[in-house]
């Protein structure tokens, strides 16, 4: 089963394989991905930053490195959350640059969720990725009235 001190490769990555950062190690790399989680978020205001790294430093969530050998090209986050409908893999937060070196990668998250019995991975974020996600579609909509005091 997929999961932390396992490495996922892709062939379509060429030489960047995807690695679960074991949740005993994750305090050390934090400091290097904490940024790129950081402008995600920012970039899409649905989750605070403040909760996914405290989730993160405490192992409740997964950290995904796509990592080229001596380049970080993109982090992810992962959480496991059990639904009325089933257990589902949360993407809740990903960032990188290259996407297109990378972005086949997200295959190992998939195997993981497979493997941890859920029914699905979730993506909260840009509708940009059901576009470039094969298998992936909108199924939900998350829909926001600006307040006449944020315009």
């Amino acid at each position: 089963m997929p999961g932390p001190r396992d490495l996922w490769r892709d062939r379509c990555a060429g030489d960047i394989q995807l690695v679960c950062i074991d949740p005993e190690y994750v305090r050390e790399i934090w400091p290097l991905v904490a940024p790129l989680i950081l402008r995600a978020i920012v970039r899409t205001g649905l989750s605070a930053f403040a909760a996914i790294e405290r989730d993160i430093l405490d192992g409740t969530s997964l950290l995904w490195v796509a990592w080229s050998g001596s380049t970080i090209e993109a982090v992810a986050s992962t959480s496991l959350e059990q639904t009325e409908a089933g257990k589902v893999c949360v993407i809740t937060a990903c960032a990188g640059v290259g996407i297109a070196r990378w972005l086949s990668l997200i295959g190992g998250i998939e195997a993981y969720a497979e493997a941890e019995g859920c029914r699905c991975v979730r993506i909260f974020g840009r509708k940009g990725w059901a576009r470039v996600l094969e298998g992936y579609e909108e199924t939900h909509a998350i829909i926001d009235k600006r307040l006449p005091s944020t315009r």
